[in-house]
Parts: structure tokens; C-alpha cells; sequence
């Protein structure tokens, strides 16, 4: 290609006006040599033309007496046209009544003459011309001459050559001189530009030399400049501040870290003291109202047994809400050991180890395939244990209890869950569910503390994953956890 690569402007001005320059001469080059060889031959076929129609004017009395001699004598004046090789005339008849030939030549002449006209012939040109005298025909000119088109066209081409060579280096030369004009101030804005991305120093200018486009050039690249630099300013000025108020967001956020951090060792602490300490009460509770109930069995009545066997169960039902409490205070202070896990191992092996201790009826277990997850084992199997053992207990009042097992999974992560047929709940308080010591049943009808599922949700939100869950009373419910593909590191 013309301008492929990295040429400069002036070079590239050069060349076009070089080639436009060249277009030029060689179309006008071509348009006069077609002009001058169409001139020559028209000029030259007229020539012949005149000549024969001489010749015939004069060799006329010849034919009309029948005398070739003196037609012989009236071509013998050719002798002064050397490029005339050849003539002859021709009767009325078409007979070959007289010929000339030049010195020299040995020249065929045709039989019988043609209409009048001419014909090129390789390098020669053929005329011939009608002898009319008194609109009557007497006979035939035949003129035949050297063609010197060819001749003539390589010496023109030569010349012609010569001259657009000679044009051609002159407006080079005048375009490189004026070209300076031009490439010079634009060279100069191409400097200037090369130094602002080597300095990023906005606040060079170029020099305006004209006032034509290179002018506005000029000025639009140094308001861009002056425009490049307000803007980095600003995005300096920017920056800094930005860097100030994240400096002081890391000092808050530490603060507050260390804040939550001693809160929560304090509230953990203060759980677990609470928790410890309210066992030794509760025991005793539960110890001397069993006592007394075996040791005076006899002087109680049936009243005061059923008042006492209120205590105790009471009492009972105390100690697996601190338990619970213990349990949900200690997770946050466990750390999770990830291990590869056979989630549907895991969850045959919690439903067949509640099944031995379930007293109602026995459910009937669905199991899907489950993908294997990354994750703790211990936490994860108290999540299959909280969520079968509450599916058994919601479900145990019916004939045919369901417990249905599966999960789901996309690119991003795995959705278990553990479906049942059983009581179901209100869709309207869905959001209670999963809080500490939250109930949607009566504990009259349905025993627990109302920390399982809580449990299940700290459990799953330390692994990175959400849980959630679906109901209608009386219709069953399903409970759900996600876990991501890509295992998360585990956090508070």
C-alpha cells in the first residue's frame, strides 16, 4: 500500500502529490498521443488523397487518347515524394493502363482496383482514387506510401517520456519545498504531544504559526491540554481525599471491630456463666422433686403428685433450653474444619440413627441424590439432625408420615432440602422461624425449645450458604439450605 507503515506526513504529502502529479501527466500524455497519431493519419491520408487526385487530373488526357507513355511520364513527378513506393493507373475497365515504382522495390500491384478510399496495410498506406472527367470515369488512381505511424508514435513517447520525467522531479522538488510550510508546525504539535506522555506535563503548549486549520489544530490541542490537566487535578485532589476517608473508615472500622469483638467474648462469656451456673439450680429442682415423690409416695395425693410431676418435667424441659443455649453459644466460637462430605451418606445415616429413637409412627423416607459438598461434619450433621428430627416431630401425627430428601443444583451452588407432610405453618410468619426460642406451635403440641432451627441457620450462614423455607398449615412444610460450589473460608 501507498502510505503502509510509519511514514511521516511530509513523506506522505510527498507521495501524493508525486502520484497525483503522475496521474496527471500520463493522462494527458496518453490523450495527446492519441490527438497526434488521429491528426497524423488524417493529415497524411489527405496528403495521399491530393495527390492521387493530381495525378488522375493530369494522367486523364493519357487515358482518354490511350497514350500509358505520357501516363508513365505524369508519375515519373513522384520521384520527388520518396515515400511513395509504388503507383499505378488503372482503365475504366480495371486493366493496369500504367505503373511507377520507386528505385529499388519489387511491388505486387492489385489485379483490379478498389472503391475510393484507403486501407493501412502493416506499414504501408494504400490509396485509391477515382479519374472522373466530365462525371464520366475513366479510370483508377493507386497510390501506396511508407506508413510512418509507428516511427513517428516511438519518437513521440520518447519525447513525451522525457518531459514528464523532467515535470515529475520539478513538482517533487516544489512540493518538498512547500510542503515545509505545512508538515513543519504539524511536526511541531506531534513533539509536543510526545513529550506530554513522557512528562505527563500538562503544561506544555504548542506554538501557533498559522491561522488556518493547522491554526484551530493548534488551539484545539492546547485547550485539551489545559483541559487534561484541570481534570487531573482534580483527580489528584480526588484521590487524596479519597485516601483520607478510607484511612479514617480503616481506624473506625478496627475500632469497631475490636468493640464487637470484646462484646461478643463478653456475651459469649456471659451465656455460657448464665447457662453453667442455672444447671446446679435445676438440678436440684429436678433432684428433690423426684425424691420427694419417692419418699412420701404415701402421704401424697394425686394431686400432689400431678403438681409434682409438673415440676419435674418443668425442670427437665429447663435443661435442654440451657443445653441449647450452651450449644448455640459454643458455635461461634468453633472453627470449621472443611472436609469433603457424602451429603446423601450423611443424611441416610441421621434419619436411621432419630428413627431408633422416634416413639410415633414410623415415616417413610424419600431419599434423592445429593451432591458431595465441602464442609464441616460435625455442624453439618447437626443441620440433617435439627431438620429430620423437626420433619419427624411436625409429621407424627399423621397415618402415613413423608419425610422427602433431595436437592437442587445450578453453576453456582447446591439447594438441599427436607420436605414433610405433616402441620406445616403459617406462610405470614415465615420470618420467625429461624430465630433463637421462636415458635409457631403450641408446646402442648408439639415439644422443643425453638433453637434447632436457629442453630441450622448460624450453621449454614458460617458456611457461606442461606437458608429459608416453605409452608401452608396443614399442608407440610419444606425447609431449604444453599451451600456455594466454591467453598468460602468460614467466619463468625
Amino acid at each position: 500500500m501507498l502510505f503502509k507503515g510509519t511514514k511521516s506526513v511530509s513523506h506522505k504529502l510527498l507521495m501524493v502529490v508525486a502520484a497525483t502529479t503522475l496521474v496527471a501527466l500520463v493522462t494527458t500524455g496518453v490523450a495527446m498521443v492519441i490527438y497526434e497519431l488521429r491528426t497524423y493519419q488524417q493529415s497524411w491520408v489527405n496528403d495521399l488523397m491530393t495527390q492521387a487526385d493530381i495525378l488522375g487530373q493530369a494522367s486523364s488526357p493519357a487515358l482518354a487518347f490511350d497514350d500509358p507513355k505520357t501516363a508513365r511520364e505524369s508519375m515519373s513527378s513522384l520521384k520527388a515524394r520518396p515515400q511513395i513506393s509504388a503507383a499505378a493507373i488503372y482503365t475504366a475497365k480495371g486493366g493496369l493502363f500504367a505503373r511507377y515504382s520507386k528505385a529499388g522495390t519489387d511491388e505486387q500491384y492489385p489485379e483490379l482496383p478498389e472503391a475510393d478510399g484507403y486501407q493501412v496495410e502493416g506499414k504501408e498506406l494504400v490509396v485509391y482514387k477515382r479519374i472522373v472527367d466530365n462525371k464520366e470515369i475513366l479510370g483508377t488512381v493507386y497510390l501506396k506510401a511508407r506508413y510512418e505511424l509507428f516511427d513517428r508514435l516511438r519518437d513521440y513517447l520518447e519525447i513525451l517520456g522525457a518531459v514528464m520525467a523532467v515535470s515529475l522531479l520539478v513538482a517533487i522538488l516544489l512540493s518538498y519545498w512547500m510542503s515545509s510550510s505545512i508538515t513543519k508546525p504539524i511536526l511541531a504539535i506531534s513533539d509536543i504531544a510526545r513529550k506530554v506522555i513522557e512528562s505527563r506535563d500538562f503544561t506544555l503548549r504548542a506554538k501557533k504559526t498559522t491561522e488556518d486549520e493547522i491554526g484551530y489544530l493548534a488551539d484545539g490541542f492546547n485547550g485539551m491540554l489545559a483541559e487534561i490537566g484541570r481534570r487531573a487535578d482534580d483527580q489528584q485532589r480526588a484521590e487524596e481525599a479519597l485516601r483520607q476517608v478510607n484511612a479514617e473508615l480503616e481506624q473506625r472500622v478496627t475500632a469497631r471491630t475490636a468493640e464487637l469483638e470484646s462484646s461478643n467474648k463478653e456475651l459469649e462469656s456471659f451465656s455460657y456463666s448464665v447457662s453453667h451456673d442455672l444447671r446446679a439450680p435445676v438440678r436440684a429442682i429436678t433432684g428433690y422433686s423426684r425424691m420427694l415423690a419417692e419418699d412420701h409416695e404415701a402421704e401424697l395425693v394425686e394431686e400432689a403428685k400431678r403438681k409434682l410431676g409438673i415440676i419435674e418435667s418443668e425442670a427437665l424441659r429447663m435443661g435442654v433450653l440451657i443445653d441449647d443455649l450452651l450449644a448455640f453459644s459454643r458455635l461461634g466460637r468453633l472453627a470449621i474444619q472443611r472436609v469433603e462430605l457424602d451429603m446423601g451418606k450423611l443424611a441416610g445415616n441421621m434419619f436411621e440413627r432419630l428413627l431408633a429413637q422416634h416413639d410415633g409412627p414410623q415415616p417413610e423416607l424419600r431419599l434423592g441424590t445429593l451432591p458431595a459438598v465441602s464442609g464441616d461434619r460435625v455442624l453439618l450433621e447437626q443441620v440433617w439432625v435439627n431438620l429430620i428430627s423437626n420433619a419427624m416431630k411436625f409429621s407424627a401425627k399423621r397415618e402415613k408420615p413423608v419425610i422427602e430428601i433431595g436437592a437442587i443444583s445450578d453453576d453456582k451452588e447446591h439447594t438441599f432440602f427436607v420436605r414433610d407432610n405433616g402441620a406445616g405453618f403459617d406462610p405470614r410468619y415465615r420470618a420467625k422461624l429461624f430465630g433463637v426460642f421462636q415458635r409457631l406451635h403450641e408446646s402442648a403440641d408439639f415439644a422443643g425449645t425453638g433453637v434447632g432451627l436457629a442453630l441450622v441457620s448460624r450453621i449454614v450462614n458460617r458456611h457461606g450458604g442461606r437458608v429459608w423455607a416453605d409452608g401452608k398449615p396443614d399442608q407440610g412444610a419444606t425447609f431449604y439450605f444453599a451451600l456455594s460450589k466454591e467453598a468460602p473460608g468460614g467466619s463468625c
